[in-house]
């Protein structure tokens, strides 16, 4: 069975998510800075009369940060929430054949990484299928969405 998935790039990394855990794709919006948040959010915007907050994936990933004129913000569900994660830019939503989804090496998925579920191999690329629900833990949703 195809799995039907989003891909972006941060950096020169790519990674996907599962189609189902995204609720809309925005052009980016300048998120209105929260005073003491934690370092990985971008603030909050004004999202369907609610308040969303912006997670940078760079940040929370501890990948180097540059600012991309391309940068996306994907709207996901977490817990029954929604955040939006900012991204460099979306690359592409894809089919992916069960056959090209490997189970993360070990290095992949130590305690830190719980949010990558798998590795996607898609011609020559490495692809880090992350579970949005995982990018952030309980307590970390509860201090930004309350």
């Amino acid at each position: 069975m195809d799995r039907k998935v989003i891909i972006f790039k941060l950096g020169n990394e790519e990674f996907a998510c599962d189609i189902q855990q995204v609720e809309r794709i925005l052009g980016y919006i300048e998120p209105t800075k929260v005073p003491e948040a934690p370092y990985f959010v971008e603030g909050v915007i004004n999202y369907q009369n609610t308040i969303l907050p912006i997670i940078n994936l760079r940040k929370k990933f501890n990948m180097n940060y540059e600012d991309s004129r391309d940068k996306k913000i994907i709207v996901v569900k977490n817990n029954n929430k929604n955040v939006g994660l900012l991204v460099d830019t979306v690359l592409e939503v894809t089919d992916i054949k069960e056959e090209n989804i490997e189970a993360s090496p070990d290095i992949v998925t130590v305690a830190k990484n719980k949010y990558i579920q798998n590795i996607i191999r898609l011609d020559n690329r490495i692809i880090l299928n992350i579970d949005t629900e995982k990018i952030l833990t309980k307590d970390e949703l509860e201090k930004i969405t309350n």
